[in-house]
């Protein structure tokens, strides 16, 4: 088989597109933000500075740290256009997040040469025609092409030779593996798990027991290049989230009622933007020592209220907190919505077992729904700030714009 799968991703995109935006900043130590670290450049990456970071901590690492608010017109304007170049060679295009996608170029070698002298053009045009350096991985499979992106950063091209697959991925840290974020590195180091190749060899059932089932499964299959993926052209997202990272918030209502509120606001918005409500609600709340535990229910039918949706969080963030009563801190809230269906409208009496207040099909429930209905309208005319809920705009201090937030949101 040929590697004729790209993986395109912007380097250090937000920072880069900055320094593109005002000269003075290149080669200077840079962050997008402000109370929180929201992307950074590679000479701020160079003393520790991450994405996530408290701004204090970030200046401490780095105290000649040039802090931008961000131009985040600029940020979907240069990504489409990004995206655009790679639909200028092949349709068969999978865009992931504004500033990565994967491209399938095995139709289109007649006109443009082979994937890597098309990876090289699509660099080359990037880098000419807006300016931003972009790393591009060349494989098999869509999993390894992400992994020599990764490889590639900064600013590079590497090409896996289907031949010695397994001898460029071993070899490898295991966090560079989709789906291995800092919990699970953490517990495959546990185990004396540091690289794609131990992560290999180690037997299936014994990461299925450290994991779960699924993650074990997946993971064991993705060390040995097994991904039958084929790129999703028309990809929908199949559920909606948001996550609030808190820092070292207490864990009392003060603070995750009015959080869960400004969630479920923005992923209702959504909901109801496309007329997909969603049955199943799932919320992650992480702890200070970074784990995380998760609660869903599944209603007998689809919801979409920002109030509704954010009483059903509510109520089970506070069954978390029952469950795990040493727990004291949180750090992090997330709310999401699958099962999404496609309705125009409101259907009434909804036996969803909640009180009247909560049940969107009742009288209260659909005067609910209305009001959100208004305020979709007021937002699209005047602006998402023109007008929201007082209990989130008295309680909630947000340290990441909305606006950053809507350009890693998928479309539904």
């Amino acid at each position: 088989m040929e590697a004729n799968i790209l993986h395109a991703d912007l380097d250090a995109f937000y920072a880069s597109v900055e320094q593109l935006l005002d000269p003075a900043l290149r080669g200077k130590p840079i962050a997008v933000g402000g109370g929180v670290v929201l992307a950074a450049s590679y000479e701020a990456k160079a003393f520790g500075v991450r994405g996530g970071m408290p701004g204090r901590r970030a200046r401490e690492l780095c105290p000649q740290l040039i802090f931008v608010g961000g131009h985040f017109k600029d940020y979907q304007r240069l990504g489409d256009a990004a995206i655009k170049v790679l639909g200028d060679f092949t349709p068969v295009v999978e865009r992931i997040s504004i500033d990565e996608a994967f491209a399938d170029v095995a139709g289109c070698t007649h006109l443009f040469g082979s994937p890597a002298e098309i990876a090289g053009k699509i660099r080359r045009r990037v880098r000419a025609e807006l300016g931003l350096p972009i790393s591009v991985g060349v494989a098999r499979t869509k999993h390894l092409a992400k992994i020599a992106s990764q490889v590639a950063k900064p600013d590079g091209l590497v090409v896996v030779d289907p031949r010695h697959e397994l001898e460029f991925l071993h070899h490898l840290p295991v966090e560079l593996m989709w789906g291995v974020g800092p919990v699970t590195r953490e517990r495959l180091a546990g185990i004396g798990v540091n690289t794609i190749g131990e992560l290999a060899k180690t037997n299936s059932g014994a990461l299925e027991r450290l994991l779960g089932p699924a993650a074990g499964e997946k993971l064991n299959a993705l060390a040995w290049n097994r991904d039958p993926r084929k790129l999703e052209t028309q990809r929908r997202a199949r559920s909606a989230g948001a996550q609030s990272a808190l820092g070292r918030k207490p864990a009392d209502e003060q603070v995750f009622v009015p959080a869960l509120l400004h969630l479920a606001d923005r992923v209702a918005t959504r909901l109801r933007a496309k007329s997909r409500p969603g049955r199943t609600v799932t919320v992650r709340v992480r702890f200070a020592d970074l784990r995380s535990v998760t609660r869903s229910v599944t209603l007998d039918q689809p919801i979409s209220a920002t109030a509704v949706l954010a009483e059903i969080a509510e109520a089970l963030v506070r069954k978390v907190l029952i469950d795990h009563p040493h727990e004291k801190t949180i750090s992090l809230l997330a709310i999401a919505v699958s099962h999404l269906e496609q309705h125009a409208g409101l259907q009434l009496e909804l036996p969803l077992g909640l009180d009247d207040r909560r049940r969107p099909g009742t009288r209260k429930g659909a005067a609910r729904w209305i009001a959100d209905r208004a305020i979709d309208k007021i937002r699209d005319r005047f602006g998402w700030e023109a007008v929201g809920y007082a209990s989130v705009a008295l309680g909630l201090q947000r340290s990441v714009p909305d606006a950053f937030r809507e350009l890693a949101e998928k479309e539904l």
